[in-house]
């Protein structure tokens, strides 16, 4: 083919970055990454959740609404509870209906999923992925589903993003995130799943995956969890992918649209690729909260255990943290963060719902500490909300 060059935004450099994700570039990336991927789904809600601002001065005079807005990496936060707007503020930059990149936060949708399959008796979080998916490689085979939901899978998938060379980079080819070498076939989710490797003979053993009675294991986070969960639920939901996004967008009642980013077989980038407004992300996480009341779009009860397990927890300095059910949780909250910056925390005590976006321009693009202060900031704002839930 004449006359042609590889997508520029593409196409990555000689620091294993796509342009877009680079950090000079990475502020626009983020505020435009649903219409930089190489493919992507979009799906508008039939009926809106209409929010209306009733502004808490108390909520805004917090010092942590102060940290939080002032961060040079600030995008927007919203902090929402029933149908009302207590708080919201965007950088000059953004807007409140401007659409962001959630990365990780897209995670939650797996839990609302797995959560629906339960509910029919369609899966057995206890078998072995192999049961499911008999194609699938050694480092994942052996492991149970539940461990795939709470993080814990020992395996050769590194998810380090001060490495430009770790695989969590390459997975990024598989979610349209950027290009392959060259002219190389894209790979799919499937065909990046299924090579990775296990980090011993014999693949995963009982010792590699959480048991209740093993207290305090770590967080192994992997983003190729959530891309192999994805390949299960394609496998078992009675409808497609894109049907249970639509059935998630009409109980959030989004007012704009949800983009996510497809592998090239047409899979959904659960692992990150999500595209929110603050206020629509705002609305994912009440739709969260009606749920531990109750709704009966998704599974209270497994919605309900996730914070109440003896699930793996974080290193420190996020050690009052951990991971189940494809959950980030403290026992109080549930929520997620995502790379480059967001966070979307759920309190199930108040009700209150905060929705943070922002973009961190150093070359990680992903700081612990950081999101650290992000979290307990958050935090700390729901717990000056009022006690009562709306």
């Amino acid at each position: 083919m004449t006359n042609r060059v590889p997508n520029p935004e593409l196409q990555v450099g000689p620091d294993n970055k796509q342009w877009w994700n680079r950090a000079e570039n990475r502020r626009f990336g983020f505020h435009n990454a649903h219409i930089l991927f190489r493919r992507a789904h979009m799906v508008r809600a039939r009926h809106v959740l209409p929010l209306s601002p009733a502004p808490d001065a108390t909520l805004a005079a917090l010092p942590a609404v102060a940290d939080l807005t002032g961060h040079p990496a600030f995008s927007a936060l919203v902090c929402a509870r029933g149908t009302d707007i207590l708080y919201e503020r965007t950088a000059p930059d953004f807007g409140p209906d401007r659409v962001h990149s959630i990365q990780s936060i897209s995670k939650m949708h797996l839990h609302l999923i797995v959560g629906r399959l339960l509910q029919r008796g369609l899966i057995d979080l206890s078998r072995p992925v192999g049961s499911y998916l008999p194609e699938i490689g050694p480092g994942y085979a052996a492991a149970p589903v539940q461990a795939l939901l709470d993080m814990n899978v020992t395996n050769a998938f590194c998810e380090d993003y001060s490495d430009p060379l770790s695989d969590c980079y390459t997975e990024e080819i598989a979610l349209g995130w950027r290009l392959p070498d060259g002219d190389a076939p894209e790979p799919t989710m499937r065909d990046f799943a299924r090579g990775i490797a296990a980090t011993g003979p014999g693949g995963l053993s009982s010792e590699n995956v959480y048991k209740t009675d093993k207290p305090g294991v770590p967080v192994q986070y992997k983003s190729a969890n959530s891309d192999v969960l994805t390949l299960i639920c394609a496998r078992l939901c009675p409808t497609d992918l894109r049907a249970e996004i639509e059935a998630i967008a009409d109980a959030a009642g989004y007012s704009g649209a949800f983009h996510i980013s497809l592998d090239a077989e047409g899979l959904p980038a659960f692992s990150g690729g999500g595209c929110l407004s603050p206020r629509d992300l705002a609305r994912f996480g009440l739709l969260f909260h009606r749920i531990s009341g109750g709704d009966t779009f998704g599974n209270p009860e497994f919605l309900a255990r996730a914070p109440l397990r003896d699930a793996p927890r974080f290193d420190p300095p996020r050690e009052f943290m951990y991971y189940s059910n494809h959950l980030m949780t403290d026992g109080r909250f549930v929520g997620h963060g995502g790379y480059g910056g967001q966070f979307l925390m759920v309190d199930l005590a108040t009700g209150l719902v905060c929705a943070f976006l922002s973009v961190l321009d150093n070359d990680a693009g992903y700081d612990t500490g950081y999101m650290t202060r992000v979290i307990l900031a958050l935090k700390s704002i729901c717990h000056a909300a009022p006690s009562h839930p709306a």
